[in-house]
């Protein structure tokens, strides 16, 4: 059985002796497989050899090998590709996420979890969570779906962003060889989160696209015990991706981490249109859908940036999509920037409520009251919480005690 491990614990463990994670660790299990970089001294590391997650490393999905049927126009302008230039025998393209990254034989692409080996695409993380933990649902954030109930949560390792403001980046940003653990097929993951009596089953702590593959399987095995399965992802999952997580998943949140191309670029190393489209796309599903935006001192906190990605969600996705403005921690590579004034959250939500949502939070303040759920009628709370846990409920059936108005939303 996998070992809960807690952050302070990966970092002790990644850094011991002064070593620093600076990238892609060592891939060289097979002759054809490629050295990439290197942790500064890896001979701390614990983790399972890649030779022994190779040994086990299933076929990835959402990939194909690059022929002269390949549509070019997926990494160039119509009409500009040309594919008897540039690309090696074997090489393949991934789908998992929106880079769409080409991947030659015994490389890795930026998410570090998926490996060309001989022109077959794996999966390194596969069966192979590196934390669990039960949370408050609250927690992911989720406000509108089973409020006051838990979730049996679970990560690997792997993103395909790489924020420099990341709050889980000693999860994210680790290699799958930089942890050992037993393989736990899914069904062992749903019949454990049965037993702990746990009614949904959460995908978080790193970018949980990177384990589409498992994550799906996780969520169909639960769904046969009556579990539900939520989703805290990035939003920059492929459309093919996507279109099996709404037909499977029951709620996801989406950072929506800025609303321009350069906060996406020169932050997180990724782009904004994808999230908005999967946004989009998700807003038309029967997926219940809230959105969080982590406000960054001097990053994304002007009122314009504020105002546009308000109004964004309000016509794209419904005055009842539930929004959190969260409060940024120093973290990462952003060190030097303070924590988000509480005065800024408040004046997001007021951007936002302005603008016609219903439903604006402001998160990461403990008992705050832009953390509570009120009516959007009657404008009393129909949801208290302190910190991540629910104190008070004045709701009867999905609608508020006091007047009946119909509150947006999960509750049993």
């Amino acid at each position: 059985m996998v070992r809960r491990i807690s952050r302070r614990e990966f970092v002790s463990l990644t850094l011991k002796g002064g070593a620093a994670l600076i990238g892609i660790s060592l891939l060289d299990a097979l002759p054809e497989v490629k050295t990439l970089f290197n942790f500064a001294d890896s001979q701390f590391l614990a983790g399972d050899s890649i030779q022994k997650i190779l040994a086990g490393a299933p076929t990835a999905r959402f990939w194909e090998k690059l022929t002269e049927k390949t549509d070019c126009s997926i990494c160039h302008a119509k009409g500009s590709g040309n594919f008897s230039k540039g690309h090696k025998k074997n090489s393949v393209v991934c789908f998992m996420c929106s880079h769409n990254c080409i991947i030659d034989e015994g490389m890795r692409g930026k998410c570090r979890t998926r490996v060309n080996v001989k022109g077959e695409l794996k999966t390194l993380v596969y069966g192979r969570p590196m934390t669990y933990h039960i949370d408050p649902i609250e927690k992911k954030p989720f406000y509108h779906f089973l409020p006051g109930s838990f979730a049996f949560s679970l990560a690997t390792s792997g993103c395909p962003l790489s924020c420099k403001f990341c709050q889980n980046w000693e999860i994210s940003q680790a290699s799958p060889e930089d942890y050992s653990t037993d393989f736990i097929p899914p069904i062992s993951v749903a019949k454990r989160t049965k037993s702990d009596n746990v009614p949904v089953i959460a995908y978080t702590y790193n970018e949980p696209t990177v384990f589409s593959e498992y994550l799906l399987d996780i969520a169909r095995e639960g769904k046969k015990l009556g579990l539900r399965s939520v989703l805290v992802s990035c939003g920059f999952m492929g459309e093919k991706v996507l279109d099996e997580m709404v037909e499977t998943l029951d709620a996801i949140k989406i950072d929506l981490k800025g609303f321009s191309e350069n906060f996406y670029k020169n932050i997180t190393s990724s782009s904004l249109q994808p999230v908005l489209r999967n946004i989009k796309k998700i807003a038309k599903s029967n997926v219940h859908l809230e959105i969080v935006n982590l406000v960054v001192p001097t990053l994304n906190d002007s009122d314009e940036d504020l105002k546009n990605l308000s109004k964004f969600v309000f016509e794209e996705t419904g005055a009842e999509t539930p929004l959190h403005f969260t409060k940024f921690h120093p973290d990462y590579k952003l060190l030097n920037l303070p924590p988000t004034p509480v005065a800024t959250l408040e004046r997001a939500r007021n951007i936002a409520m302005d603008i016609g949502l219903k439903y604006v939070y402001v998160g990461n303040v403990p008992s705050h009251p832009g953390d509570n759920t009120y009516c959007p009628r009657c404008k009393k709370i129909v949801i208290e919480r302190h910190g991540f846990f629910v104190t008070r409920m004045n709701l009867k059936s999905g609608k508020c005690s006091f007047c009946g108005e119909k509150i947006k939303g999960v509750f049993q």
